[in-house]
């Protein structure tokens, strides 16, 4: 009776978070795959079109990529310090590291939407009539820009619903490490 009063008591409360981990590899593995792929293949037609992805990457605006950089940079050290936050019990603190991220992910967004404004009034967009009086390497390169940066784009904002649900189950209970599952992510 004593072994299945024990069995009972640890399906309550899990302390094994192996499938979780395993997930969380398995996730992170899918995204080198599918990223790590557009990078080979914008290499492959770099190397193929040298002159003519310099000249389309001249239409970029350098200021606005550098800001999204360092937006998402920001992104990354405010999450991680949420979690930091979590981990020594300051919830207040992980909710504004938190809440920050999420800024930043629409921060990100917001430039994305005006550097991507820019290239529609030029016509530099797939489809266009004016894209199609570029070189077939231009025409790639923007093409490829805008699969790589909307596929980003759309990485980000579930990101944001995601840690915005985060950010709600966090301010409406106290949070311990059986809740969070903190073995996925400590040290």
């Amino acid at each position: 009776m004593s072994s299945h009063t024990d069995a009972l008591v640890a399906h309550k409360h899990p302390s094994d978070f192996e499938g979780a981990k395993i997930a969380m590899w398995l996730f992170l593995f899918t995204e080198i795959l599918l990223f790590g792929g557009l990078f080979i293949l914008y290499a492959v037609y770099r190397f193929l079109y040298p002159v003519d992805f310099h000249n389309a990457a001249i239409e970029l605006n350098t200021a606005l990529g550098a800001t999204n950089t360092l937006v998402l940079l920001t992104s990354s050290l405010t999450v991680v310090l949420s979690i930091e936050a979590l981990q020594r019990g300051n919830r207040k603190l992980s909710l504004w590291m938190l809440g920050l991220t999420i800024l930043c992910a629409l921060a990100f967004l917001v430039i994305k939407y005006f550097e991507w404004s820019a290239k529609f009034h030029h016509g530099l967009y797939p489809g266009a009539e004016e894209l199609l009086t570029h070189s077939n390497g231009e025409v790639i390169f923007f093409n490829m820009y805008y699969a790589m940066t909307g596929l980003h784009g759309v990485h980000v904002l579930v990101g944001m619903a995601i840690l915005s649900g985060m950010f709600y189950f966090i301010a409406r209970k106290p949070v311990d490490k059986e809740r969070m599952g903190f073995d996925i992510i400590e040290r």
